[in-house]
């Protein structure tokens, strides 16, 4: 349950002014069809998310317990360091909106989480937990709750979020995860 709880708060956090939450304002505003957006970005969350939690299980196996600890503490303190830097929509990243609104986000989303906060997140997560499927669970739920509203509420909603602080806030806990994983506690706990 912690494993699922974490990745929520994470990504849901992470994803407030996150490129991908801007490209969900783009889309809707220009397909103005709320839900076949919607659901290109659950399946494009789902796809590129659950690739990332694979990889990450898939490190456990390679290190050490010693070098897995510290690889995913550092891992987690540059998360921090990274949620500080606002994300844009390059005008080189823009994928041609020659297909349907489904079809336009499904590629879109998938291509615009390559490397992105949250797909990185996904990988140090699964790695942190050990388990693909909350992990994925958890990261997807988190990605929908951020971009959702904006789809269906759109412009009005994202001026009004303080992006900055939301960012402060899940820098902080990304901080927290990784000094604690630096420092042992999941073990001292018992976990």
């Amino acid at each position: 349950m912690e494993a699922l709880l974490i990745s929520i708060g994470i990504v849901a956090l992470a994803e407030i002014g996150d490129k991908t939450q801007l490209l969900a304002l783009v889309l809707a505003a220009r397909f103005r069809r709320p839900w076949p957006i919607v659901l290109g970005i659950l399946v494009a969350t789902l796809a590129n998310h659950a690739l990332a939690g694979a990889v990450g299980v898939w490190l456990t196996t390679l290190l050490s317990p010693l070098v897995l600890r510290w690889l995913l503490g550092l891992s987690f303190l540059a998360m921090a360091a990274w949620m500080l830097v606002p994300d844009r929509i390059d005008e080189d990243e823009a994928v041609p909106l020659a297909r349907g609104a489904f079809v336009t986000t499904l590629v879109a989303f998938f291509l615009a989480e390559m490397a992105d906060k949250t797909q990185v997140a996904t990988v140090a997560l699964a790695a942190q937990f050990q388990s693909v499927w909350l992990v994925v669970a958890g990261t997807t739920l988190g990605m929908m709750i951020a971009n959702v509203p904006v789809v269906l509420l759109g412009e009005r909603m994202a001026r009004r979020m303080p992006v900055r602080l939301v960012h402060g806030m899940a820098a902080a806990l990304f901080a927290l995860l990784g000094l604690a994983t630096l420092l042992g506690v999941g073990e001292w706990l018992g976990f």
